[in-house]
């Protein structure tokens, strides 16, 4: 097995995802675009494909580059449905960083004439719950 492979197949995202302390008080955005998103369809195996957006404003906390790229490649084997992939990356960014908003927009590349798109956003989340 070559390292990256290794590195993947072994990603704990309990040990192994970094965050790090925000030096800056004031509200900005951070981007990450993710174009190579992959994971496999729960039901046929086949491999779906996608470019994954992640915005923030942080809070206390940022993740750190590689550890967000290592733990997106880590879907690369996984039977996960679109939307459950994009739900579990919000849902892990959330809970770790604790983000003043946070989005999450799962851009899948069309297969079978379907082209899905899964966006969550804090804002539209957070009023949800408290309805």
């Amino acid at each position: 097995m070559k390292y990256g492979e290794q590195i993947i197949k072994e990603f704990d995202v309990e040990k192994d995802l970094e965050i790090w302390p925000n030096q800056h008080k004031k509200n900005y955005v951070i981007k990450l675009t993710l174009p190579e998103f992959c994971c496999l369809c729960p039901r046929s195996g086949y491999p779906d494909f996608a470019t994954i957006y992640i915005d923030y404003i942080p809070n206390e906390f940022v993740v750190e580059l590689k550890a967000i790229k290592l733990y997106i490649n880590s879907f690369m084997n996984r039977n996960v449905s679109h939307e459950n992939s994009a739900n579990e990356i919000y849902d892990l960014l959330d809970s770790k960083l604790k983000p003043k908003w946070l989005k999450v927009v799962a851009d899948f590349n069309p297969r079978g004439n379907v082209h899905t798109v899964i966006e969550i956003d804090s804002k539209q989340v957070r009023n949800e719950s408290s309805c």
